[in-house]
């Protein structure tokens, strides 16, 4: 199923209005929403995803996200921003307020995957940690290691990385082959690695929470 600006259905049919919920959503989420709708029958939710790479300019997301609301409300009975905050400085969340949507808790995905409250224990002994999901693993080259120039000058690795001391790779699948492709990232950052397997966290309790409504 190709990711762009469609509207995503399991059966590719045009949505109704009557009882179905629109999930505006980060590109990097798509993979873990689409398998929380198929595992939990979620077929009244349907999903649009954003360009993933707005990551790269977080003060973009704001206005994107109020274009795809404002372009699909009278279609949908609810909308829900599947955004946290992701470096936006609280104006996506000022944002959701503004158009009267709902949007999920968190300062970013690495959070809200962890769980937030575990992540925020963790914040005081660990902000020395450089972070990966299962798509930041599956797109290093293209969202991590082109975009700081490391392709072109790997002399910068360790500048960029100097105060980091470990990489930890977020797991949301019990995949070896990511296991081994996030242990070749650490490598080539030059960091310790160590692997949690935090499943969907926050986000299956946000879009379970949102199904149920």
């Amino acid at each position: 199923m190709a990711l762009n600006d469609d509207i995503l259905t399991e059966e590719g049919l045009a949505p109704t209005a009557q009882g179905r919920v629109l999930l505006i959503a980060c590109g990097a989420l798509a993979h873990e929403i689409l398998a929380l709708k198929r595992l939990n029958g979620w077929d009244h939710l349907d999903l649009q995803c954003l360009p993933a790479n707005l990551h790269l300019w977080p003060d973009r997301i704001p206005a994107a996200v109020e274009a795809a609301v404002n372009a699909h409300r009278a279609e949908y009975d609810r909308l829900f921003v599947v955004y946290a905050d992701c470096g936006t400085g609280g104006l996506l969340q000022a944002k959701c307020a503004e158009l009267g949507v709902d949007m999920v808790e968190g300062p970013h995905c690495y959070s809200f995957f962890e769980g937030n409250a575990a992540f925020a224990e963790k914040a005081e002994t660990e902000f020395t940690a450089f972070y990966l999901t299962d798509f930041l693993v599956r797109q290093f080259d293209a969202f991590v290691w082109k975009p700081m120039g490391l392709d072109r000058h790997p002399e910068l690795r360790d500048m960029y990385f100097a105060n980091y001391t470990k990489l930890v790779y977020q797991a949301q699948l019990d995949d070896p082959s990511l296991d081994a492709k996030a242990q070749d990232c650490a490598r080539r950052l030059g960091l310790a690695y160590e692997r949690r397997l935090t499943g969907y966290g926050d986000l299956a309790t946000a879009l379970s929470a949102v199904a149920s409504q």
